[in-house]
């Protein structure tokens, strides 16, 4: 069960792949500054979760209209995260839990995907200004994307 609405948003610090090498993204380097988005989905390279970055990498602007950063979050490691991400031109910042840590953290681990391995869940979040959760939502299976038109309305608050 994800983390509840009105609770502290665990903080954390990632690596994400660029072209300069391996980055530090911290959530709480926003708090004061921005809200966030956090994006968690299952593995790079599926069907799913390609369409929903490369969904979301479309309306990136709406976002950032609405005083969001958006950082999807997933188990892979930033070296895939990196290639798929410039296979498909997803513009996000994507960030390795491969420990799935923050994925328990945030009570969002799936387990056991296909057969293959934890994972984490599709889910999303909405964490204010002040590290806060304002949104949180996991999706009833994999194949299910979170509802952005909600997602937007928490930002829009």
């Amino acid at each position: 069960m994800p983390i509840a609405v009105g609770a502290q948003a665990p903080d954390f610090t990632l690596k994400s792949k660029t072209a300069e090498g391996l980055v530090d993204i911290k959530l709480s380097d926003n708090f004061g500054k921005k809200q966030t988005v956090l994006l968690f989905f299952p593995l790079a390279y599926t069907s799913v979760c390609t369409a929903e970055l490369c969904d979301t990498t479309a309306g990136l602007g709406d976002y950032e209209k609405l005083g969001a950063n958006v950082i999807a979050i997933s188990v892979d490691s930033p070296f895939a995260q990196e290639a798929w991400a410039a296979a498909n031109k997803i513009k996000l910042t994507i960030v390795s839990d491969l420990n799935k840590e923050v994925t328990k953290a945030y009570g969002v681990l799936f387990p056991n995907l296909a057969g293959i391995g934890d994972t984490s869940a599709r889910a999303a979040f909405v964490i204010g200004r002040n590290g806060v959760v304002k949104y949180a939502e996991q999706t009833a299976t994999p194949k299910d994307l979170p509802n952005f038109d909600a997602i937007k309305l928490a930002l829009a608050k």
